[in-house]
């Protein structure tokens, strides 16, 4: 059981990641995610609305654009320490976002 009763246990987080068939826990403890889009400019509106989202939600992902139409998502809650409500909160809205494939 983790010392700060806001974050989510191993168990937990695997529960919700069923919800997101995108997203999975990597070994650093930060949930991730890759999307590919059909070109740099699609990626970088995506990276865009993502930062307009972080920025209302006061929570920051590290987002990476990388071989020109890949983004890579890596989020967690810092200040607590590990995953929490807040980093599944930013994931739905995320998950909202269109998105237009390769």
């Amino acid at each position: 059981m983790p010392l700060n009763p806001d974050i989510y246990t191993d168990v937990q987080i695997q529960s919700r990641l069923q919800e997101y068939a995108d997203w999975r826990l990597e070994g650093d403890g930060q949930l991730h995610a890759e999307f590919t889009f059909k070109n740099f400019r699609q990626a970088v509106l995506f990276v865009n609305a993502i930062a307009h989202l972080a920025e209302v939600a006061d929570h920051h992902p590290d987002l990476c654009i990388h071989d020109y139409k890949q983004v890579s998502i890596r989020i967690m809650t810092h200040s607590a320490g590990g995953i929490t409500s807040k980093d599944f909160d930013l994931i739905a809205q995320i998950e909202a976002l269109p998105r237009y494939a390769a």
